[in-house]
């Protein structure tokens, strides 16, 4: 049963993920759906037993306090799906 579900988004990013869902011949209903799917499945990367390599990595990275990790999310992800 799908239900209605109403987003606040910037509009300028909207207009982005309209193009981007054209251009694929999807709706941008079904990017945002499996997207959502794919970050809620059952098995998430927490479920996944990290290498020991990786497990002595983890935490060592420490971040600016200036840092706005939103701002930097958005514009990574900008520059590799855009």
């Amino acid at each position: 049963m799908n239900t209605k579900l109403t987003l606040t988004i910037e509009q300028t990013i909207i207009e982005r993920a309209k193009k981007y869902a054209d251009l694929k011949g999807r709706s941008l209903s079904n990017i945002v759906e499996n997207y959502l799917k794919a970050i809620t499945k059952e098995d998430t990367i927490e479920s996944i037993e990290l290498t020991p390599i990786v497990k002595s990595l983890k935490g060592t990275f420490k971040a600016p306090k200036n840092m706005d990790y939103k701002k930097e999310l958005s514009k990574r992800l900008t520059e590799k799906y855009l």
